[in-house]
C-alpha cells in the first residue's frame, strides 16, 4: 500500500518540534548556570543552586499528570498547542527574570511544557503513522530531542564570551555573560517555540482520538490523506472494533483492570528503566568525566558538543533500524550493550585509568543508548496502550519516567560517595542486566502491527 509519506512526515515533524523544545529547554540551563548563579547571588547556596537546576522537573511531573487528565478529553492537538504556548512564555520569562523567584516560576512553567510534549508528541505521531513505518516516524521525536540538546550546547558555546582564567564571581557578574549572555541563551528558544505554536494550528487532530469523539467524515478524511480511501476504510473499521461498547469517559480505575494492568506495568517499568539505565548520569556529569579523561577547562564545552554529536549520529541508526530489526531486539541490544560498557567503565575507575580509554567508553555508552533505549522506549510506550485509555496510561508511564529521572540524578552523589564511581557504574550495569531479563520475557514485538492488532494481542489475550 502506498502512503502519503510527505504529508505524514510534515505533520509528524511539526508534532516532534515538541521534542526539540523538550531537549533544548532541558539542556540550556547547564550553559547558563555559571552566569545566572552570579546574577541571582546563589553561588554560595547548594540548595538554591539545586532548586534552580531541578525545578523544571516539578513542572515535568505536573505536565505529565495534566496530560493524563486532559488528553483523552480535549485531544492531542489542543494540548500540544498549549505546551507550545508554555514553552514560548517560559523562554521569554526565564531570560527576562530579574529575581530568583520569577526565574524559578518560569522554569517550572517550561517544565509543564516538557511534561506535556514528552507525553503527547510521540503519542500523536503513533496515532497518525501507518503500522509499517510507525517506529521510524515516532523515532523522529527522539531525533528532535537530540537535535534540541545539541542546539542548546552549540548556542551556549557560541553565545558565551570566553571567561579568562582567574576570573572571580564578581568579574563574571560584571561581564556581559553575567548580565545578558545567559538571558540570550534562554531567549534563543523563542524561535522554535513560536514556530511550534503557529504550525500546530495547521496539523489535524489525531484520527484515533476523533474516532471516539467526532464524526466518521473527519476521521476518514484524515486517514484518506494518509493512505488513500481503501486504507481509510480498513483502518477506521479496525479502530471502531477496538472502541465498540466502550464509554468515552476514561476512569483511571480502568487502568487496574487485569489486561490493562499487565500492559501498564510493562510501560511503567520500561519508562523507569530508560532512566535507570544510567546514561543521564553521564550527560549530567560529563564535565567531571572529561576532566578525569585529562582535558582542560577550555576544551570541556567543545567536548560536550562532540558528545551531543555522537548522540545525534546514533539516533539516525535507530531510525533506520527500528522498523527493520524491531523494537524488542534493539531494546535487548541496548540493555546488554550498556551492561557490558558499564562493567569496563567500573573497572577503569577502579584501576584509576583515565585519558582516551575512559572517553571512548563514554562515547560507546552514549552511542548504545542513542540507538536503542532512548528512542525505542518512546516508540513502545506510544504503541502498547489501548486506544481508549492511551492518554491516561501514557501519562502514568511518563510520570514514572520523570520520577525515575529525579531519583537517578538525586542519588548519584550518595551512591558515588558510598560505592565510588566504580561501584556506582557496576550497580547501573546490574540494573541493565535486570532490564534485559524483563524485556526478554515480558515485552512483545510490535513491529509492523497496527495499534489495534497490538491491543488485541497484549491486552485481550
Amino acid at each position: 500500500m502506498k502512503f502519503n509519506t510527505k504529508y505524514i512526515f510534515g505533520i509528524s515533524m511539526v508534532s516532534a518540534l515538541g521534542g526539540l523544545l523538550f531537549g533544548y529547554d532541558w539542556v540550556v540551563i547547564g550553559g547558563a548556570k555559571p552566569f545566572y548563579e552570579q546574577f541571582f547571588h546563589i553561588s554560595g547556596s547548594a540548595n538554591l543552586q539545586g532548586w534552580a537546576m531541578s525545578s523544571a522537573l516539578l513542572g515535568c511531573l505536573l505536565g505529565s499528570i495534566l496530560s493524563g487528565m486532559l488528553s483523552d478529553r480535549l485531544g492531542r492537538k489542543r494540548l500540544l498547542i498549549f505546551s507550545a504556548l508554555l514553552f514560548t512564555v517560559s523562554a521569554y520569562g526565564t531570560g527576562a527574570a530579574n529575581s530568583y523567584n520569577w526565574f524559578i516560576f518560569y522554569r517550572i512553567l517550561g517544565g509543564i511544557g516538557i511534561g506535556l510534549a514528552s507525553n503527547l508528541s510521540p503519542m500523536y505521531i503513533a496515532e497518525v503513522a501507518p503500522a509499517a513505518v510507525r517506529g521510524k516516524f515516532v523515532s523522529l521525536n527522539q531525533l528532535t530531542i537530540v537535535i534540541g540538546i545539541l542546539a542548546a550546547q552549540l548556542i551556549n558555546w557560541q553565545i558565551a564570551e570566553p571567561v579568562p582564567e582567574g576570573f572571580t564571581g564578581a568579574d563574571i557578574l560584571a561581564s556581559w555573560n553575567g548580565q545578558m549572555g545567559w538571558r540570550w541563551m534562554f531567549w534563543a528558544e523563542l524561535i522554535p517555540a513560536g514556530l511550534f505554536f503557529l504550525l500546530m494550528f495547521f496539523v489535524p487532530e489525531s484520527p484515533r482520538w476523533l474516532a471516539k469523539n467526532s464524526s466518521e467524515d473527519k476521521v476518514e478524511k484524515i486517514l484518506a490523506k494518509i493512505g488513500g480511501s481503501e486504507y481509510a476504510k480498513a483502518e477506521y473499521a479496525s479502530i471502531r472494533e477496538t472502541l465498540k461498547n466502550e464509554t468515552q469517559k476514561v476512569n483511571f480505575k480502568e487502568l487496574l483492570e487485569p489486561g490493562v494492568k499487565k500492559v501498564l506495568i510493562i510501560g511503567v517499568v520500561l519508562a523507569a528503566f530508560q532512566q535507570w539505565s544510567g546514561i543521564n548520569v553521564i550527560f549530567n556529569y560529563a564535565e567531571d568525566i572529561f576532566k578525569a579523561a585529562g582535558y582542560g577547562v577550555s576544551d570541556i564545552l567543545f567536548n560536550i558538543v562532540i558528545t551531543g554529536s555522537v548522540n545525534l549520529l546514533f539516533t539516525f541508526v535507530a531510525i533506520y533500524t527500528v522498523d527493520k530489526l524491531g523494537r524488542k531486539l534493539l531494546m535487548l541490544l541496548g540493555a546488554g550493550g550498556l551492561a557490558g560498557i558499564y562493567a569496563f567503565m567500573g573497572a577503569a575507575y577502579y584501576f584509576n585509568f583515565s585519558g582516551f580509554l575512559l572517553l571512548l567508553l563514554v562515547m560507546l555508552a552514549i552511542a548504545s543508548f542513542a540507538m536503542s533505549l532512548a528512542p525505542v522506549t518512546w516508540v513502545v510506550l506510544s504503541e502498547i496502550f489501548p486506544n481508549r485509555i492511551r492518554g491516561a496510561a501514557m501519562a502514568v508511564a511518563t510520570v514514572s519516567l520523570w520520577l525515575a529521572s529525579f531519583l537517578l540524578i538525586y542519588t548519584f552523589p550518595f551512591l558515588n560517595q558510598m560505592l565510588n564511581a566504580s561501584g556506582t557504574f557496576w550497580l547501573y550495569g546490574v540494573i541493565c542486566v535486570l532490564g534485559l531479563i524483563f524485556i526478554y520475557y515480558k515485552l512483545p514485538e510490535t513491529k509492523g502491527k497496527s495499534l489495534e492488532e497490538i491491543e488485541k494481542e497484549i491486552v485481550k489475550n
